[in-house]
Order: structure tokens, then sequence, then C-alpha cells
């Protein structure tokens, strides 16, 4: 069929107030709004204002009362415990009314914060629904961090009440989260009130007398508890994203505009139909996770897919085809990464042709820059299309995207292909002007951001500013480095700032620097990011040790991969660093990791004219070679 794209963006934009308010229609308000887009207090600008609604409500309570009642709405398929189990919308609602009523029992009310530190079990979900439920924003850290960094999101957010469960299982191992959340409450100023404990079979956690409680015991005796109403503009979540400081910034998401947004997004942007099984192949402690293992699966009454597994090795590179053909999957979102794994494992795709995928339509791509023989890889296996979309942790839904529900629009390998409806999105020199089509450029987007976006950082509105809105005035700024094309097709190239992509984790490589420097015998570092065939980049430490030591360099870089870990946790899959004599800089000082890093790519590169000690190159190249990276 004919895309009706051109058409929908056109209006978006020309009309934002009518295109959204006729989006809203279709969700649930206890109350409409006053004013579609508030623009009163800008660059602070706020959708559905005046509107009350619940997000809880929108997901499950709308769905059972509406005929889906015994529908499946969520399926927890987990090969590393052998566990399938499904929740109807209706069993999802009572369990969420039930733990909402635990919650409630422990003083949580609205505008109170709860934070959640899980793996992916079903608890986890429960757990973020019941806070919705009662108006209390919750926080979400991925499992995979370490104390220090659960710390800092415990001092930020203030938490009354903390969930997590005993242990994560990893292929062939189990992680302890209880000494980890132990040691971040240590660590952490601001001390919750309580710990519920989901007790897994596989470890049993020690608990906390007067503060730990078991989830069990709790539900057992819980009273459910009703959707509270709130306001479109209060806080739904705190979700915290690496900043270059190594300070996570909290990335604040509204109720009214994020559910109106992501309502829309599953048949416009994704092309699924209430009724039809989505998997979003993430975690929940990751913005995708949110968005659409949660949130915008249920808001649309879709069935959604709740994996704890990997894509190659539980059991094999068969996984995800697995999962697909049972649960009978219409659409998937997942990472590169994935892909690649999957690619690196069974080249030829055999584990594919063991399983009937005729149930599969489209898969969806994003979170990392997609290279284009991972892309002709899929299509080609898979025969479906493979649709590359760019978004953010702080936009929390696609800015770039071929929208399946619109008409798809011909791709171009490499470019998530055009403008979601709603953004307006340029490529700008430094001073803010349009760059001519095709030239690289800041990637940046007009103020407003639609709704679902960031509408501030949590208690930091000079923050939100300073981070995203100061170097460009009227425009947020992505961080993100590319260029428009004569088509208006987007193609994002790399980022402005020095945030690495991991496996698409992004991770700061100035707040792996911190760690560095802080070793005793370190006099100065710099982290880059590396190409890798997997994870699409691996951080690299350089070490300049301090005059005098004479320890052996392997037992620093055992010492300074072990700090990483224990700092930010395996999620940094930081394991390689080498020690170097100095590091080449400008002669105002400033570390040039960009040519380190084409360097280590092999890339071609020109020599900064601003270099202190161009020889610093050679020495640089040398290293690297020693490490298997550079070439001659």
């Amino acid at each position: 069929m004919s895309s009706r794209y051109d058409a929908v963006y056109a209006r978006s934009i020309e009309d934002p107030e009518g295109f959204w308010g006729e989006a809203a229609e279709d969700v649930h308000w206890y109350r409409k709004w006053d004013k579609v887009l508030d623009d009163s207090a800008a660059p602070f600008y706020r959708w559905f204002a005046g509107g009350v609604t619940n997000t809880c409500y929108n997901a499950l309570d709308r769905h059972v009362e509406g005929g889906r009642a015994d529908q499946p709405a969520l399926i927890y398929d987990s090969p590393v415990t052998d566990t399938v189990k499904t929740f109807t919308y209706r069993a999802l609602r009572d369990e969420t009314a039930k733990f909402a009523g635990v919650l409630a029992a422990l003083g949580v009310s609205k505008g109170d914060r709860v934070l959640i530190y899980m793996p992916m079990i079903p608890h986890a979900v429960v757990a973020m629904l019941a806070c919705a439920r009662l108006g209390a924003g919750h926080s979400v850290v991925f499992g995979g961090f370490a104390a220090g960094e659960l710390a800092t999101r415990i001092n930020d957010a203030k938490p009354r009440v903390i969930v997590s469960a005993s242990c994560g299982i990893e292929p062939g191992k189990v992680i302890a989260y209880q000494p980890l959340l132990e040691g971040a409450i240590g660590k952490s100023a601001h001390k919750p009130e309580a710990c519920v404990i989901v007790q897994r079979p596989m470890l049993e956690a020690p608990m906390t007398p007067g503060r730990d409680l078991d989830w069990d015991e709790q539900m057992a005796k819980a009273a459910p508890a009703d959707c509270v109403p709130v306001a479109a503009t209060d806080p739904l979540y705190i979700l915290y994203t690496s900043g270059t400081t190594g300070l996570p910034k909290g990335v604040v998401r509204d109720n009214g505009g994020h559910l109106v947004a992501l309502k829309w997004s599953m048949k416009n942007v994704y092309g699924v139909d209430p009724g039809e099984v989505y998997w979003a192949a993430s975690d929940v402690g990751w913005v995708v996770g949110h968005s659409y293992i949660v949130y915008a699966p249920l808001f649309h009454g879709c069935t959604s897919i709740l994996f704890e597994g990997k894509p190659v090795g539980t059991p094999d590179p068969g996984a995800f085809w697995r999962v697909i053909s049972q649960h009978r999957v219409a659409a998937m979102f997942t990472a590169p990464t994935a892909f690649r794994a999957i690619k690196r494992d069974d080249p030829d795709a055999e584990y594919m042709k063991k399983y009937d995928l005729s149930c599969f339509r489209t898969l969806f791509l994003a979170g990392e820059r997609l290279d284009p023989d991972t892309l002709q890889w899929a299509e080609r296996h898979l025969g479906t299309p493979v649709i590359d979309h760019w978004w953010q942790t702080e936009t929390g839904w696609a800015i770039g995207a071929n929208c399946i529900g619109l008409g798809a629009l011909p791709v171009k390998q490499g470019s998530p292909t055009k403008a979601v409806p709603g953004y307006r999105v340029h490529a700008v020199d430094d001073n803010g002007r349009e760059m001519p089509r095709g030239e690289i450029g800041a990637i940046v987007i007009k103020l407003p951001l639609p709704p679902g976006c960031l509408p501030t950082l949590w208690n930091n509105d000079e923050g939100f500013k300073e981070s995203y809105l100061n170097d460009y005035p009227g425009y947020y700024k992505t961080a993100d480095a590319g260029f428009v094309d004569e088509d208006d097709y987007l193609w994002i190239m790399s980022r402005t700032d020095d945030i690495i992509n991991v496996a698409g984790h992004r991770l700061s490589t100035g707040a792996m620097e911190e760690v560095l420097s802080a070793h005793p015998d370190v006099a100065e570092c710099a982290v880059i990011g590396v190409a890798d065939q997997l994870k699409g980049e691996l951080p690299l430490g350089f070490l300049v040790l301090k005059a005098g030591v004479e320890r052996a360099d392997g037992d620093i870089v055992k010492e300074v991969v072990s700090m990483v870990r224990e700092s930010i946790g395996p999620v940094a899959a930081f394991k390689i660093a080498t020690v170097v004599n100095r590091l080449p800089k400008t002669r105002s000082g400033k570390i040039l990791r960009g040519t380190m890093k084409k360097i280590a790519d092999g890339e071609d590169y020109r020599i900064p004219a601003t270099i202190d000690d161009p020889a610093i190159l050679g020495e640089i190249g040398e290293a690297l070679k020693r490490l298997g990276y550079a070439r001659d």
C-alpha cells in the first residue's frame, strides 16, 4: 500500500495540538485536559495540562473492563529457569492491585518514589505498574549495576521503599543481589523505610530485621488498592542515564504525554494491533523495557513477552526463533548486538530453520548504529522487513523510524528513515545554523518536543537546560552527529560526547576514567570505545603511571579492571587496559580521544593541528597493536 507518512507528518507539524489532541482521545481520562500544549513556562513544556488520568488503569483495568480480561497480557519466558508463565489481563491486574496494597500499607502514596532493583521476572513488571497505580514514581535500576551506581540513584530519588530480589540468573551462574543492595544502602545518605524482597528458589537472601520484608508474605495479607487519579503532568517515573561527569541524570517521564505517545506508536510506528503478540527483547532496567515491554504493549491491548535469557547460550542460537514460534510473535524489537551474536554462532541460520516463523512480520532494531551486514543477514534469513529506528532514553520512543503502521517507506541501509510525526529534526553547525543537505552536523530537535519526551530532569531544571537546551537555543541537543539527506532521511553517525555504546547500553567513558584515576598508581588516564564485532563497542583504557611506580603493569591493569567492575558493574564490559608513557593532547591539555579511537579502529585520521607532540600518536599506535588493535 502507499504510505500515509507524508500527510500524517505534515499535520503533526502544522497542527500539533490538533494532532495530539486527537491521539489523546484514544486513552482513558478521568478529566479531559484544559490545554493540549501548555507553553506558558517555555522551555519547560507540558502536554495535556489539566488532564487527569492513571497509567495503570490504561494498561490493565481498562482492558479487563473492556473485554480483554482473559487475553494474555504478559508471557514470562525464562530459559535460564526453564519457566513459561502466562498472565491474563485480569490476573496481572489483580497481582498489581495487591502489590499496590502492599506498598500503600508501607506508607507509599502519590508523589512518593519506589526504587526497583530486580531481574527480568514478572514481579518487576507488577512493581512498576503498582507504583503507577498509586501515583508513586518508580525508579528502576538495571540489576547488573554495582553498589556504588545504585547508591547514587538512591540518594537522588530518595525512595520510601526499595523492591528487589534475592538474585539474578545468568547462564551458568547465580548473581546475589542482596550484597549489592546492602552495600548501596550502606553508602547512601538516604535510607529506605522498607525493602520488599522476592526470594527466588535458586538463592535465599538474608533479611535485615525491621527493614526487609518477604514479597510473598506481604502479598498474602495485602488488600487490593484502586487506581489513584493523577495529573497528566505528574511524574510517572525517573530513569537514570549516564552523564559524562559520572553523575547520573534522572530523566523524568510524565503520565499523560507518555500514555498518549506510546499508545499511538504501537499501531503507527510498529504496525501491531490489539490482541497481537509483541516482543521487546530488552531489560526493564533500560528505557526500551519501560516503554515497550511494560507500558506501550499493555496500553494497546497487546500481549507482551518478558524474556529472561540471552540470544545465544540459553540454550543455543535458536532462542529467539523458539520464542517467536512458541508464542506467535508478530513483531520484535531488540538491539543489533543480539543479532550479531546469533550471526556469529549460527552464520547460516540453521537454528532458524527448526521453527515455524510464519507468524512473524517485522523486526525492529535500535539502541546502537545498525551495520549493513547485520541488517542484510537478518533480512536474508528472516524474509521480513528489518527496520532500523533511532531514539534515546530522554525521548522514551522513536525520533526517527520507518513507520510501518503508516505504510512503509523505501529503506536506505544505514538510515533510520525519516523523523517520526511530532519531531522536527535538523542538522546544524556549532552556531545553530542549518547544515546543507548531506553534510554532517549536530543533530537537534526543534522545541517543543512531542508528548512522551522528558519534560525535565528530576529535581534539576537547570541541569536539564544545561545538558540539552542551552547549546542550541530553541532546540533540544541530542548529542548525536549526523545529517539529513535530500529525501529528508536521517543519518545518525556517532555520538558527539564521550558516551559509548556497549551492546546497546549507553555508558560513560568519563565515569570509567574517574574510577581508573582513583587507583593509587595512576597519574592520568583515558578511556575510549573501540569497535567490536559483537558488542558494537568495548571500552579500552590507557593508564599513565605515577613516577617511581615499580609494580608490574599487568597487576595494575588487573586491579583497575576489578575497580571498574566493582564501581560500575559487569555491564561496563571493561576488560582491556594498557600502560603508556603519555597521552596525546592538544596544547590546551585536551586528550585526543577521537584520534586515539580512529587509530584503534584502523581508520584514517589527520594529525590535529593543535597536537602538542605528534610523536605520541606513534606510541599509542604501537601500544594498540600489542593489544590486537590498529594497523600498519
